[in-house]
């Protein structure tokens, strides 16, 4: 007998990718890692580039877009995850300006139900060469403008 996958929940904006929280994530007292919770999100968002075609394979010069750095990270924990396995994340971008962007997240259950933490993170894309800000590419301001939360 096989359990049946219970779709995830229609999302109004963003996307929930899968993830995993192995037995060696949680803390002494058997608690997801408040350190790993941006390690979790982080991950998925690079699969869900990864889906779009980018990626980092160690050049700078041709990473573009992915050369950025982070500037500003606030989380929220909501509820403690006591067990590992399947979890998931849901992504949006907050903001899509022209050097930089601000992304929110959930930690959640695989379905999207129940959320254990919350946030923000502050993108700044940099040039290679100079490590100074420089503009997002038109192919990234794309795919980044289907992931913007529609305002309040």
């Amino acid at each position: 007998m096989t359990a049946e996958v219970q779709p995830a929940p229609a999302l109004s904006y963003g996307r929930l990718i899968p993830v995993t929280v192995h037995f060696d994530d949680l803390d002494a007292l058997g608690l997801l890692h408040n350190a790993r919770y941006p390690v979790m999100v982080e991950r998925a968002w690079s699969a869900l580039w990864h889906e779009q075609g980018w990626g980092f394979d160690g050049d700078w010069e041709a990473a573009g877009d992915f050369c950025n750095a982070v500037k500003e990270l606030r989380i929220s924990y909501e509820a403690p995850v006591t067990k590992p396995g399947a979890y998931a994340v849901h992504l949006w971008l907050e903001r899509l300006g022209n050097t930089g962007l601000t992304y929110g997240f959930r930690f959640c259950s695989a379905d999207g139900t129940t959320t254990y933490a919350h946030g923000t993170r502050v993108l700044v894309r940099l040039d290679a060469a100079t490590l100074r800000p420089t503009s997002w590419s038109e192919q990234f301001r794309a795919v980044g403008r289907e992931l913007l939360r529609p305002a309040d």
